[in-house]
């Protein structure tokens, strides 16, 4: 299979996206198998990758945690560390989530903008998030989304969207700074019906569970274990 070929989508298959784990795993089971050689993965493993970008910027500080929690409140075979991968190459092309996060301002090289156009429009699923609430690492991504798809926009996701209800029932989004709690929102990019990009611009890191990693002045979202689950579980069920 080209890497360049379409991610196959899985059926949906529970009503009212409260899904049966037996169901999901098989769902999920026929979207690895379709795949076939294009899929990095260990047997039906589900493998996402942890994206390189702006030349030498890394994803370093995001829990990997929700891969645990997706494979314990479900059957899905999830690996649980994340595989670097360079997002100007065509090895991304190999895996159906992406994770792309980091802080302070940076520019995408122009290989970089066309792979991730192409690798979104094929099936692939982003999920960025700015470290540590970084405003220059925000502002950055908004912008390369602008340049990448002039004619979409990055909208408000809403705490009704199924998104939310995948695994855990999140009914809102809670943050480091208590008062904040409740002002905090995603936002989505729309293709075809189906959100392709997940975007938090208070951050989806889960620095707490990492050794070496602290958010020390940002606000990010604190119940994020539970929200990265669900964002994962939704994009490989579309």
């Amino acid at each position: 299979m080209n890497n360049h070929s379409t991610f196959t989508k899985a059926r949906r298959v529970a009503p009212r996206w409260k899904f049966d784990v037996r169901l999901l795993a098989v769902g999920v089971i026929c979207f690895v198998q379709s795949l076939g050689n294009g899929a990095e993965s260990d047997g039906d493993q589900i493998e996402c990758a942890n994206l390189i970008y702006g030349g030498t910027k890394s994803s370093v500080c995001f829990s990997e945690e929700f891969l645990s929690a997706v494979a314990s409140e479900t059957s899905i075979n999830t690996a649980r560390k994340f595989k670097p991968v360079k997002l100007a190459e065509k090895e991304v092309f190999r895996f159906p989530f992406a994770v792309m996060t980091g802080e302070g301002s940076f520019t995408l090289t122009e290989d970089e903008r066309k792979n991730l156009k192409l690798y979104l429009e094929k099936g692939g699923f982003l999920l960025a998030s700015a470290g540590c609430s970084s405003k220059e690492w925000s502002d950055s991504f908004t912008r390369e989304m602008e340049a990448i798809f002039p004619d979409r926009k990055l909208a408000d996701v809403g705490m009704d969207h199924p998104i939310f209800r995948t695994v855990f029932d999140v009914t809102r989004l809670d943050t480091k700074h208590e008062g904040a709690s409740g002002d905090a929102k995603l936002q989505g990019l729309t293709m075809g019906g189906k959100i392709v990009v997940i975007y938090s611009p208070d951050g989806l890191n889960d620095t707490a569970t990492m050794h070496g990693c602290c958010c020390c002045g940002g606000n990010e979202i604190i119940n994020s274990r539970k929200v990265n689950a669900n964002i994962l579980v939704y994009a490989l069920l579309q």
